[in-house]
Order: structure tokens, then C-alpha cells, then sequence
């Protein structure tokens, strides 16, 4: 690389000096060409002169950079362009519309100091080492300042979710607990109808994460499922710490919901989320009872070996009200099951065909068709279960239909070890 031209930076401090004198004409025309290239900066008036400011402070800034030779170690983001970069993480204005912004006003920037630069007489030597030390200046003044400015809007992102989160979340938190709500304040307070049905979620992750990534994966699997319910509005979504967030679904007229949709949803999405739902429930007191019977329910899924990645608490709901003694339901499961309840192979295909030939009001024929099996495989299967049992399947068929669902879905957490 050729060594700098010595009179280059005296020549960048006089075109600077002149580009200075119309600096209120340059910071007008880098804010409006952004505006125009940028529709999200757009629409809010206190922040698009907070905008032209952050323009005129870093044009005048730079400007003084280039007159004086500073180093760039020794600049900070101007006030104006901090206060900027907060304001847009405030309205939620994406970090790469401000990072854009930067770009395209460095731009403009350029054009307006090459024409300076072109206009003064000079040698073509001077005047191209004029040109590469601006250029190398002016992008490592942007370099160093957008660096800046986006930990600011991080810092002010995180801030500011956090104190929205915390305030919804009291404002959820008395919505479950107090009998007399006032449905005026509640609903503008969440930005949710209460009156209307609702399915009540708990999103959770196994393991922590770092940076905010969890809740980040939690709720767009949520927003996921909303979509997949046809949801006409956004759900309500509250973080309970960085792997949990709850969640209400709102389902307007729709007083039931497809268990396969929002199973596959989740199923296939993001493999290491877990997710418990509540039943439909309507108003305020369903809003309730639904996040209850998730709770309930993510009891169950939390306890089950192997854990499950979506349970309903309609499918489950009487294990669910059963589970919160784990070490009487096994009693019992082994009482009611006998050998059934061993964890192998064998027991479990038995168990699965007892289940189907009950849940079919014992038809051998609907068991064969369910399982693709031979019909007398299934009477065998039957028969050798009878064996175990020590008594017909039908006999005491309630308690057997409920020890079979327990241990469908808490798996081997309720079984007997098989033998070595």
C-alpha cells in the first residue's frame, strides 16, 4: 500500500472546513434522502426530529474529526444519536433499519464531500490522497459509532421489554388471583379481549439458554400455533424467567380447538421446546381455569419418562388431577396392573392392546383393524394379559382403563424394572 500523501490530511481539513459551512443544508438533505429510503423510520414526529438531530450531530462531528485530525479512539456517539438509538429500540423499530440508516447517510454524506472535493484545485495526487484517507476516516468513524449506538439499543431493548414484561406480568398475575376484575382497565392494561374464548399455554425449555434466545424461541413457536388456530389477533405472551413463559391464545367464537394442529405445530418446530395446554375456556373465569389445567397439565408432562413434547389437558385430565402424590399413583398403577406394570418390551405391547380393546368397547376386530394385526394375535395378546391380570380385562375395567392412560403418559416413571 502507498504511504499517505503528508499534505492529505491539511487538504481533508480544508474541504471539511467547507463542507462545514453548509452543515444545517447537508444535515437536511442526509435526514430526508434516510427517511425516504427507510419506511420504518417514518410516522412519528418527536422521532424523526430526534433523527435530524443525531444526523446533524455525527455530520458535524465527523467534519470535526476530519479538520483537526482527531483519532478515532477518541469519539464517542453524539448525544443526539444515542438518544436515537434508544428511542427506536423503545418503539421497537428493528436494529437493522438504524443500521441501515447509517449506511445510507454515510452515503449521502460521501456525496456531498466528494462534490467539495472535486471542485477544489488540486493535483490528481492530493486529490486521490485526499480522497483515500476520507474514506478511510469516514468509514472508520461510522464503524466505531454504529458499534456504539447498537449496544445502546440493546441495552435499551432489554430494558425496555423487561419493564413491559414486568408490568404485564402483575397485571396477569392480579387478572388470576382477584375475584372483582374491572374488564375496562384489565383489557387495554394487556392489550388482550378477556371476552372471548381462550386456550391457556406453558412453554418451557429443558436446559437454560443464554442472551434471551429461549423466550425468543418461545414465543414464535407460540406465535406458530396461533397461526395454525387461525388466531385473528396476537397472543398474549408473559416470560416467567428465561426457559418458561405462560401464554393465552385468543380463539374469539371458537369454543374448540384441533389437539392434532397444535400437536404438530409444536412437533414440528423447535424439538427441545416442551408445551402444556389448559382446555377452551370463555371470559374471565375460563382465562383462569384454562392457565390452571395448563399448570396442571405441565405437572404431568414435567414427571413423565420420557417427557412429552405437547400434552392437552383434555386427553390427560384425570392422570393430571391424579398426579400430585407420583409416589401413591405408582402404588396404585402397580396394585391395579400387576406384572403388567414391568418396563419391557413385551408388557408394553400387551398394555398397548388392552388400552385399544377397551377403548373399543372390547372388539378384537376394531383392536386388529387399530393395531394392523391379526385378529388372533389381539385374542392372544388379550388372553395373556387376562393371564397376568389374574382376571378378565372387563372386570374392573375403569380403574384398568386409568392405570393403562397413567402409564402412557408417564411411561416408565410409574413401571416396575423389567429383569436384567
Amino acid at each position: 500500500m502507498a504511504a499517505e500523501n503528508p499534505e492529505a490530511a491539511k487538504q481533508l481539513s480544508v474541504v471539511a472546513e467547507n463542507v462545514g459551512s453548509r452543515l444545517t443544508e447537508i444535515s437536511r438533505d442526509i435526514g430526508e434522502y434516510v427517511l425516504a429510503e427507510i419506511p420504518e423510520l417514518r410516522g412519528d414526529a418527536a422521532v424523526i426530529k430526534i433523527l435530524q438531530a443525531s444526523v446533524g450531530e455525527n455530520v458535524a462531528t465527523l467534519l470535526h474529526v476530519f479538520e483537526n485530525d482527531i483519532p478515532l479512539d477518541k469519539i464517542e456517539g453524539p448525544a443526539a444519536a444515542l438518544e436515537y438509538a434508544r428511542r427506536l429500540a423503545q418503539r421497537g423499530i428493528p436494529l437493522s433499519a438504524m443500521a441501515r440508516a447509517y449506511r445510507i447517510g454515510h452515503w449521502r454524506f460521501l456525496h456531498w464531500f466528494l462534490g467539495e472535493l472535486n471542485r477544489q484545485d488540486t493535483d490528481e495526487d492530493l486529490a486521490t490522497a485526499t480522497n483515500r484517507r476520507m474514506l478511510q476516516v469516514s468509514f472508520g468513524y461510522i464503524d466505531r459509532v454504529t458499534q456504539h449506538v447498537i449496544v445502546i439499543y440493546q441495552q435499551e431493548r432489554d430494558h425496555w421489554l423487561l419493564s413491559q414484561t414486568a408490568a404485564r406480568a402483575a397485571r396477569v398475575r392480579d387478572i388470576l388471583t382477584e375475584k372483582d376484575v374491572d374488564l375496562n382497565w384489565a383489557e387495554p392494561a394487556l392489550g388482550y379481549r378477556l371476552q372471548q374464548h381462550h386456550l391457556g399455554l406453558v412453554a418451557w425449555l429443558p436446559t437454560p439458554t443464554g442472551g434471551g434466545e429461549g423466550l425468543a424461541r418461545l414465543h414464535r413457536i407460540i406465535d406458530e400455533v396461533a397461526q395454525k388456530l387461525g388466531c385473528s389477533a396476537r397472543p398474549l405472551f408473559v416470560p416467567r424467567d428465561a426457559i418458561a413463559s405462560w401464554a393465552w391464545l385468543p380463539l374469539g367464537s371458537h369454543g374448540d380447538v384441533s389437539w392434532k394442529q397444535v400437536s404438530n405445530a409444536v412437533e414440528h418446530s423447535d424439538p427441545s421446546v416442551r408445551m402444556c395446554a389448559g382446555g377452551v375456556g370463555y371470559g374471565l373465569e375460563g382465562f383462569r381455569s384454562t392457565h390452571r389445567q395448563a399448570l396442571c397439565t405441565q405437572e404431568l408432562a414435567e414427571a413423565a419418562s420420557p417427557a412429552p413434547q405437547f400434552t392437552d389437558f383434555p386427553t390427560v385430565a384425570p392422570i393430571a388431577l391424579m398426579a400430585t402424590n407420583i409416589d401413591n399413583m405408582r402404588a396404585w398403577v402397580w396394585d391395579v396392573l400387576g406384572l403388567l406394570a414391568v418396563d419391557d418390551e413385551h408388557s408394553a405391547r400387551l398394555r398397548e392392546t388392552v388400552q385399544i380393546f377397551l377403548g373399543t368397547g372390547c372388539s378384537y376386530t376394531a383392536t386388529a383393524a387399530a393395531q394392523i394385526l391379526h385378529k388372533n394375535t389381539v385374542q392372544y395378546r388379550i388372553r395373556k394379559a387376562e393371564e397376568i391380570l389374574g382376571h378378565p380385562v372387563q372386570k374392573g375395567h375403569t380403574d384398568l382403563e386409568v392405570a393403562l392412560l397413567a402409564v402412557k403418559y408417564l411411561g416408565s416413571t410409574l413401571l416396575r424394572a423389567g429383569p436384567e
